[in-house]
């Protein structure tokens, strides 16, 4: 293919429906628009969970949010709470749900293959009343992200399986990777040595809450 042309691409539903073939009625009707006990006792021992939002404007992210294991309150089996810890103070998932509330999360338990899929619409809150149960080592979060669940089932294993994501072996000598300071450093930070880099997210990370 000349360098200059445009990749193939397929830009229609049956096109798509075509390639992937049709889901087995099973896999097509999972989704549950509530929350059972099994999906309530995956979040019971879930300590990670990635969130997807997007912006009024459609830019799409997703970023991660951990704490010990049940750290996400289940108000009801259609309501969540995600406490919001200290960090970077971006606030891209709050801003993003500000301007457009649809929302997806895949919660992770060290050791199983499975994920929990769980959509809806979120909003931030800031009520002492909600936020209260959610404190951590004696603090209390000042906000907390509420979903209101339009659906949830599990994901099958087959991509952590692929992964090898829980497998020791799987785990690289950490020395192969640039640590967080010497990436800031190359990035964005060269006014800065690596060791005053090294230094300040030992004190960043010293200070989870």
């Amino acid at each position: 293919m000349p360098d200059d042309a445009a990749p193939s691409t397929v830009t229609d539903a049956q096109a798509l429906r075509a390639i992937l073939g049709e889901p087995p009625a099973a896999v097509r009707n999972k989704e549950m628009p509530r929350l059972d006990a099994h999906c309530r006792r995956f979040i019971a021992l879930s300590p990670m969970l990635f969130i997807g939002s997007a912006a009024a404007d459609g830019k799409g992210d997703v970023t991660p949010r951990g704490d010990p294991p049940g750290f996400v309150a289940v108000v009801d089996d259609r309501t969540l709470l995600i406490p919001e810890r200290l960090g970077n103070k971006r606030g891209d998932t709050l801003n993003n749900v500000l301007g457009n509330p649809n929302v997806g999360l895949i919660f992770l338990i060290p050791g199983v293959d499975e994920t929990l899929r769980v959509n809806g619409r979120a909003s931030v809150v800031d009520d002492p009343a909600l936020l209260a149960p959610l404190a951590q080592n004696g603090k209390t979060p000042k906000l907390a992200i509420r979903i209101d669940i339009t659906d949830a089932f599990i994901h099958c294993g087959r991509a952590l399986k692929r992964a090898r994501l829980w497998d020791p072996a799987s785990v690289i000598d950490r020395a192969a990777f640039p640590s967080m300071a010497q990436m800031a450093h190359d990035q964005r930070r060269r006014d800065t040595s690596v060791a005053e880099l090294e230094a300040f997210f030992a004190d960043f990370y010293a200070t989870l809450y």
